[in-house]
């Protein structure tokens, strides 16, 4: 059975887009290929443990750098387990740049194929960004395939457009059997229509962080009348200054972190599931995505080069408008809130767009014939 070293930031139980991505690859290739995974422990110490009945190597973390975690053991450990497992595949989850440098002494004689699995420029970081362009280059030589979640990101990548030639087009997936209510649901759903009785409910869930635009949506509720209620789950480093910035809004309700029952009764139980990411951090919006198989129309911003407006279709499974334009956003709110067929007509072409492109069947796919190309 052909070998695979997956090398991700963190890993389940530590929870994030690239984690979660991660997670979902190997679970796709578990029953095929022997896995193991290296990453940074998110708690103390150096572990090895098991997710999924797969191997995790977690190196003790000293501290972090511009949100680039340090470590001095890494060097050692990654060395041990390319020694020992000798994988026939490595998968590299970009970005990494810290990881990235120790990776580099194996590449230029490589004896495996190297598959980056690019979810993120870095950009915001322009110190950064400088400082690893070497690195970048020769990540890029050295691969054997690149994975994007989506075109529109890769062909706005500064550097997956000069090497569309290895980029493969792999959507993230959604499990949609997440979301549908159970019937010890139902009650509940039921309890939050009745509290919001003859109110169009808009809901917005994710890490309280700018890229969210979560402030954008507090301040569209200002040009909203009391016909609708904006309820907002999540927490983060924002959230104090977001309930500041929407004091005496009283049609804005914060519910704090969701646990993933709660999450799925708010997403069924609301009209419009509200997006309002602003930057190319959100490259793709696995959110924007679990919310669409709910069958919710969304409202999102223009992102420039982000794949969320490849994920919501405007006029097709939900609106879009000018990025961080307040009043826009809001009036986009209010066309959906006034338009029940309109709402309906979206809600159908949501859940099949889901199962069109970002189902677990389709991501399992395209995960399979790549490996599977590669080691053949």
């Amino acid at each position: 059975m052909k070998k695979i070293l997956h090398i991700s930031k963190y890993y389940y139980p530590f929870i994030g887009g690239i984690e979660q991505a991660a997670r979902d690859m190997v679970d796709v290739l578990k029953d095929n290929y022997e896995q193991k995974i290296i990453c940074f422990n998110h708690e103390k110490g150096n572990k090895v443990d098991s997710v999924d009945g797969v191997e995790v190597r977690r190196v003790k973390c000293q501290c972090k750098l511009a949100s680039q975690s340090i470590s001095l053991g890494y060097k050692k450990a990654l060395k041990k387990i390319m020694k020992e497992f000798s994988p026939d595949v490595v998968v590299f989850h970009y970005p990494n740049p810290f990881v990235a440098h120790y990776l580099m002494k194996y590449l230029k004689h490589k004896s495996f194929k190297l598959v980056l699995y690019w979810q993120l420029d870095i950009y915001k970081q322009k110190l950064l960004s400088k400082l690893f362009k070497g690195q970048n280059k020769k990540l890029i030589k050295y691969a054997d395939k690149i994975i994007c979640g989506t075109q529109r990101y890769a062909d706005g990548s500064p550097w997956l457009n000069q090497c569309m030639d290895k980029v493969e087009i792999i959507p993230y997936r959604v499990d949609t059997t997440k979301f549908e209510p159970k019937e010890t649901d139902m009650p509940k759903i039921q309890k939050i229509k009745d509290t919001y009785k003859d109110k169009i409910i808009c809901f917005a869930f994710g890490r309280h962080v700018p890229y969210k635009g979560i402030g954008c949506l507090v301040e569209a509720s200002k040009y909203l009348d009391d016909k609708y209620v904006i309820l907002i789950g999540g927490s983060g480093e924002l959230t104090e200054s977001l309930k500041k910035q929407s004091a005496n809004d009283y049609k804005i309700i914060f519910l704090g972190r969701l646990s993933d029952d709660d999450l799925r009764v708010y997403m069924n139980a609301c009209d419009i599931f509200c997006f309002p990411s602003i930057t190319k951090n959100e490259s793709f919006g696995i959110g924007l995505a679990e919310g669409l198989s709910c069958g919710k129309p969304a409202v999102t911003f223009t992102i420039d080069g982000s794949g969320v407006n490849y994920v919501s279709m405007a006029n097709e499974t939900g609106l879009e408008v000018e990025n961080s334009n307040i009043k826009a956003y809001a009036e986009a709110i209010k066309t959906l809130g006034e338009n029940e067929k309109l709402r309906n007509n979206y809600s159908i072409a949501a859940k099949q767009r889901v199962k069109d492109c970002f189902s677990m069947e389709v991501h399992r796919d395209l995960m399979l014939n790549l490996i599977g190309d590669l080691v053949k």
